[in-house]
């Protein structure tokens, strides 16, 4: 006697159901309306690297912050979005981003494998990569002869398309750190370093931490400077052009300039 309720079709139905569920979370997320609608604020998922790269993004147990997440989290609301942080690892951000997993992430254009294929908002801020010297140091930077028969210190696995030619026939010399407070460590400690070169901000942000900031000097030139944006999935034209409808409106108002001097 079968119990009560019970049919022969009763495990097809059960599958049928987990396949409706999978497939469903495999569909990519519904475009991002940012029309008014007196529902419920719609989520946007942000991704946060699990490292992080401060001051741009921070990773704590206190929860993410730095300045794209600040920045994400002021304006989002406003277009009617609560902002979900999502740790995501590097590697798979592009194709997560693409299919639908993630809405945004912080990126440059420059740093992008095939930029085309995704949206990118104006930029919130630059990244303006420059070379750290120790203050007793005399060196300077106007140009890469500058820094003939020199060991710089940089970060493991960055390309610096400017510097390329001269690190690989070893007219300057180049010493790779994983660890982005390295970067100053080897150079502060070992008489055979003679710069660091990493973002302004993000080198200030370390020396600002470890207490060193009365140690180091950057040069005035910089071997290259990005708009540092959010990338999007292709189809939200819609949320970035109210996005930068609002970027123009904090930058003008002084909001984006109190967000930025947290972090300077």
């Amino acid at each position: 006697m079968r119990k009560p309720g019970y049919s022969s079709r009763t495990p097809l139905l059960a599958l049928i159901a987990v396949l409706v569920s999978a497939l469903s979370m495999s569909l990519p997320a519904r475009e991002l309306s940012v029309e008014p609608s007196g529902d419920e604020p719609q989520t946007l998922r942000f991704n946060i690297s699990p490292n992080g790269y401060p001051p741009y993004l921070i990773v704590s147990d206190q929860g993410p912050s730095g300045i794209m997440w600040d920045v994400m989290n002021l304006i989002a609301p406003r277009l009617g979005f609560n902002v979900e942080p999502v740790k995501i690892p590097r590697k798979r951000v592009d194709p997560m981003l693409a299919d639908g997993y993630i809405d945004a992430t912080p990126r440059t254009i420059e740093w992008t494998e095939n930029p085309g294929d995704y949206l990118f908002t104006d930029p919130v801020v630059s990244v303006e990569e420059v070379f750290f010297f120790p203050k007793a140091s005399e060196l300077s930077y106007e140009h890469p002869t500058d820094l003939y028969g020199k060991i710089i210190v940089a970060h493991l696995g960055y390309v610096y398309p400017v510097l390329e030619p001269y690190f690989s026939d070893r007219r300057i010399r180049r010493f790779d750190v994983s660890r982005d407070r390295d970067l100053f460590t080897f150079v502060l400690h070992g008489d055979q370093f003679h710069a660091a070169l990493a973002d302004r901000l993000a080198g200030q942000w370390i020396l600002k931490n470890e207490g060193l900031s009365d140690q180091f000097r950057t040069s005035s030139e910089s071997i290259s400077q990005f708009g540092f944006r959010f990338m999007l999935r292709k189809d939200r034209s819609k949320f970035a052009d109210a996005f930068n409808k609002e970027l123009v409106k904090i930058r003008e108002n002084g909001e984006l300039d109190g967000i930025l001097s947290k972090y300077r």
